[in-house]
């Protein structure tokens, strides 16, 4: 039986790796859920369809298939199990180096999007608006650990120039109408289903097959790598909190070079990883290393999984499916 006071959160990008584990949190503590997604053919869609088996046997998640740029769609999520409470958006299209190839659809689905959702939260008088942002938005700064302050107008691909766009949006709607608003900046995510284009996912995959790992660049990028548990966490707190604007890093705090995590990718699987020397991507930052004492001040979080523990888990997990 669903219980009808508990509070009601539409989570778009459900189906989706984060989006997935964090419908799975809320449900689990007794919240109801609508998820929203599109199912968009990025990846397999069969993985997709994976990521909520267990959600679909809970009478406490509905799903729509429908698109943040359709206007129908979103109303639809808003209106089908009576007033929604909160919103975490999640829904996105990802991935740095595709952006660099599809810059008109980065652009329309995570603004466009992003700006349906939010006209519709403040129709519907939502009571707080948690936005996903990245650590792309950062761009190559010199300056570690990157803190929240620093500035983010030098954005070196289209899907970082849109997640900036995002955050923009998101303080003008609550500057002009008051929609209470978190930004969280989210750094490498990594866990069990991460997306299969992913390093770490790929990585994994290739060691198993006894196939080389292609290494781009020197192995001296390093970048800040974050349990999906820690980010669900994260994400949870922000919309239990009561503040008005806010944007905060969720990373794990202790960035690793590229050469270091392939062989604790290897050490996890327990294969000596062969790697072949590639040119550096284009739109790819150097570094990434999150300042998280904002997020430890104003939301109590902070990171509690490390790299190797969470390899294993993910580890585990693939051979599992």
């Amino acid at each position: 039986m669903v219980d009808r006071n508990a509070r009601s959160i539409l989570v778009t990008g459900a189906a989706g790796f984060i989006g997935s584990h964090v419908s799975e949190s809320l449900v689990a503590r007794g919240d109801r859920v609508i998820g929203l997604d599109n199912f968009d053919p990025y990846y397999d869609l069969a993985i997709k369809r994976r990521n909520l088996t267990d959600l679909q046997a809970s009478d406490r998640f509905r799903l729509i298939e429908g698109d943040i740029r359709d206007l129908a769609a979103v109303e639809e999520a808003f209106t089908a199990e009576g007033p929604v409470d909160g919103v975490i958006h999640l829904a996105a299209r990802a991935g740095v180096r595709p952006s660099i190839e599809q810059p008109v659809e980065y652009a329309t689905t995570n603004v466009e999007g992003t700006v349906n959702l939010l006209e519709a939260a403040r129709r519907h008088e939502v009571g707080r608006f948690v936005f996903g942002s990245s650590s792309s938005v950062y761009g190559a700064s010199n300056t570690v650990p990157f803190s929240e302050d620093q500035t983010t107008d030098r954005p070196i691909s289209p899907y970082a120039a849109t997640k900036i766009a995002g955050e923009a949006l998101c303080y003008t709607w609550r500057h002009l109408y008051g929609l209470p608003m978190v930004v969280l900046r989210f750094f490498t995510v990594f866990g069990p289903r991460q997306r299969p284009d992913l390093a770490i996912n790929k990585f994994v995959r290739l060691l198993e097959a006894g196939e080389p790992i292609p290494q781009f660049g020197d192995g001296s990028s390093s970048r800040d790598y974050t349990f999906v548990a820690d980010i669900a966490r994260g994400i949870l707190a922000a919309l239990d909190s009561d503040l008005a604007y806010e944007v905060i890093n969720l990373g794990g705090s202790s960035p690793v070079r590229l050469d270091e995590m392939i062989a604790a990718v290897g050490a996890a699987v327990g294969v000596e990883p062969r790697v072949i020397i590639l040119e550096d991507q284009p739109g790819d930052v150097p570094r990434t290393s999150a300042d998280v004492r904002k997020a430890k001040r104003l939301l109590d979080w902070e990171p509690q999984w490390s790299l190797a523990d969470g390899l294993r888990e993910f580890v585990a997990w693939y051979r599992r499916v």
